[in-house]
């Protein structure tokens, strides 16, 4: 069963390395027979969060909003490319995903987390379990973490040297383990 796969990314600042980690996803679920699509919070370029989707009357909320919140509520499946700021969550993936709540619910979330350093974005991965899982989405218990960006993705997205090798051989089981849970999910709703 083909499943519709939306991968999250949220990073606004220049030289964005993590977008390196959303193609290789986005490549990698694809080459699976899945459909994956970017998100890209700045592409998308939500206000800073005054009110959310469901705040607003029907038909009332800003049009990029609403067509987000279609496409969110069609997929099967999230995946969160989550890079760590001073130890934190990104500030531009945190308002996009702000913006919505029930779009979200009861399907599943991976997370990869990424860092230009070695710790491979780990307390951002921890930070966004808690909210994901507040949230209504079902964390898979895999993780996928990525350390020195920089030196593990080339600019294509394509991995490299040893850090490019493990992120190869983690992606499978981070993968298989997020389409069980959509599949899963799909039938119970």
């Amino acid at each position: 069963m083909s499943l519709n796969i939306l991968v999250l990314y949220g990073s606004y600042r220049r030289g964005r390395m993590g977008i390196r980690l959303a193609d290789y996803l986005i490549n990698g679920f694809q080459q699976l027979g899945h459909k994956a699509e970017l998100i890209d919070a700045m592409q998308v370029g939500l206000p800073m969060l005054d009110q959310r989707y469901s705040d607003y009357p029907p038909g009332e909320a800003p049009a990029a909003m609403a067509a987000l919140a279609d496409r969110l509520t069609a997929a099967d499946a999230f995946v969160f490319v989550a890079g760590e700021y001073n130890r934190g969550v990104q500030p531009g993936l945190k308002n996009l995903v702000d913006h919505y709540l029930k779009e979200f619910d009861k399907r599943p979330a991976g997370i990869a987390s990424y860092s230009a350093g070695r710790y491979a974005g780990v307390n951002s991965h921890a930070a966004w379990t808690v909210t994901l899982s507040a949230m209504g989405m079902a964390v898979i218990p895999e993780r996928l973490s990525v350390g020195q960006i920089g030196q593990t993705l080339d600019e294509q997205g394509q991995p490299q040297g040893d850090g490019g090798a493990a992120l190869a051989r983690g992606f499978n089981g981070f993968a298989d383990s997020l389409i069980w849970w959509a599949e899963a999910a799909k039938a119970a709703r």
